[in-house]
């Protein structure tokens, strides 16, 4: 995996081979991001990552400039790697290790961009249930979005918060706002 841009810009992580993950390809993920930049100051914003497993996601908002990161995986090691990784490269995110249903039930935090990428063998209910969670708990900001990413054989597109979604290959990224 490699940071696309910002100050970490080319810089390619290894992550342990034990890690249960499936990172967000290269290109998926400069798409999403060239996405984002039409639409937010990274400097200025709020992110959960959830479901973070590498951390993937969180360091490349990190590198470009986002200060308020929260990263949310249920496994020990992937929160050990991430905190490990934000060290070196000193990038401001914040880990819990945690359920993802659990954390959304509880916390007070609230951002500006929600991403969340589940096991992509996670059943239709289980998608939309991170989705109902986010809005319920308004844990979005008014102007903010959550992306989900998931597998073209799932579909999201019924939910009444969906937008629209990116597909890239295999990837899919549902796009989820408020009114």
């Amino acid at each position: 995996m490699r940071i696309i841009s910002g100050k970490h810009k080319s810089r390619r992580l290894s992550a342990p081979k034990n890690l249960p993950v499936r990172p967000t390809t290269d290109m998926a993920k400069e798409s999403l991001f060239n996405i984002l930049n039409n639409t937010y100051f990274f400097d200025s914003i709020a992110v959960i990552d959830l479901f973070s497993g590498t951390g993937n996601i969180s360091y490349e908002f990190g590198s470009r400039g986002t200060k308020d990161i929260y990263a949310i995986d249920a496994h020990f090691g992937c929160i050990k790697y991430i905190n490990e990784t934000a060290k070196t490269l000193e990038l401001p995110i914040n880990t819990f290790k945690s359920d993802v249903y659990k954390f959304l039930e509880k916390t007070s935090l609230q951002a500006d961009v929600i991403f969340a990428d589940p096991p992509y063998d996670f059943e239709e209910e289980q998608f939309l249930k991170i989705v109902d969670l986010v809005f319920t708990n308004n844990i979005l900001k008014e102007e903010g979005v959550l992306i989900v990413e998931h597998s073209k054989h799932t579909d999201l597109s019924k939910h009444e918060k969906h937008s629209y979604d990116k597909r890239y290959g295999g990837n899919v990224f549902s796009f989820f706002e408020n009114e």
